[in-house]
């Protein structure tokens, strides 16, 4: 059974930079498409960045972090990366990843396709 673990949150001044971290367990991810989503206080959660298979590679992003975040796989590590720079206080929030077994192109918009999900990871961005 797979099982997904975020690290890597915690409290950022606004410019600074995270690297979150989902580490899969139980089942190699190669034929997953990898989500990453964040729900901030009294809003929807909402998708962030995707990452398709390990066949595909292919990626996508939201247009409130493109060219800031990029998500990244470490096949050897069963990791999912998403690496944030210039943080602002409008990436503060919960992140989750979140896995679906896909082969085809990610759908960063398609939250319902994902099955698996972890227990998030809080990141804060304040001074």
């Amino acid at each position: 059974q797979l099982q997904l673990v975020e690290s890597g949150g915690g409290l950022v001044q606004p410019g600074g930079s995270l690297r979150l971290s989902c580490a899969a367990s139980g089942v190699t991810l190669d034929n997953y498409a990898i989500g990453w989503f964040r729900q901030a206080p009294g809003r929807e959660r909402e998708g962030v960045s995707c990452i398709s298979s390990r066949g595909s590679g292919s990626t996508d992003y939201a247009d409130s972090v493109k060219d800031r975040f990029t998500v990244s796989r470490d096949n050897a590590k069963n990791t999912i990366y998403l690496e944030m720079d210039s943080l602002s206080a409008e990436d503060t929030g919960v992140y989750y990843c979140a896995a679906e077994f896909w082969l085809g192109k990610c759908d960063l918009n398609g939250m319902s396709q994902y099955d698996s999900w972890g227990q998030g990871t809080q990141v804060t961005v304040s001074s």
